[in-house]
């Protein structure tokens, strides 16, 4: 399957569409739409949900700064395996997030948009810079290495 195939007419990804490249459950899954998917570049939305991080400051909930990474994470590996021809195969992981900054809240109903952008890429992983934007205003930004490793490897060795 390529990813191409499951854009709409507008080029766009919808919910089921992620999670049919990235597995994850919807309590888990940081990502509600993919609006540009380019070899470079992806901008992803999601709207922040209370029942995702409930008791999080439970008297002024505000969405922790690690889950917005987490956001910003899964565009990332969309975008990394946007660019790698047998992603099935392989697993993504975080090897590390840097220079995180952290401007502005985000609340239960707010909408990020994810912009990552790929700096560069070879066969074991890839360095990412990214920014939430919040009602156009940057929220979070960092710069994450994701690493790309074999799946039935991998798995098999860290299995329990």
């Amino acid at each position: 399957m390529t990813i191409d195939t499951l854009k709409d007419a507008s080029g766009h990804l919808n919910k089921e569409a992620i999670k049919k490249i990235i597995p994850y459950g919807d309590n888990f899954l940081f990502l509600d739409q993919v609006t540009l998917l380019e070899k470079k570049r992806i901008l992803a939305t999601k709207k922040a949900d209370l029942n995702q991080f409930e008791g999080h400051f439970a008297d002024f909930p505000i969405m922790p700064g690690a889950l917005v990474i987490e956001g910003m994470g899964q565009a990332a590996t969309l975008l990394l395996r946007y660019n790698l021809a047998n992603h099935e195969t392989k697993d993504i992981l975080a090897h590390k997030i840097k220079e995180a900054k952290f401007s502005l809240p985000t609340f239960p109903g707010d909408e990020l948009t994810f912009d990552v952008q790929m700096v560069g890429m070879d066969e074991r992983g890839a360095l990412m810079q990214g920014v939430a934007l919040l009602r156009g205003q940057k929220a979070v930004e960092c710069t994450m290495m994701l690493a790309i490793v074999d799946k039935a490897q991998f798995r098999g060795k860290h299995a329990k």
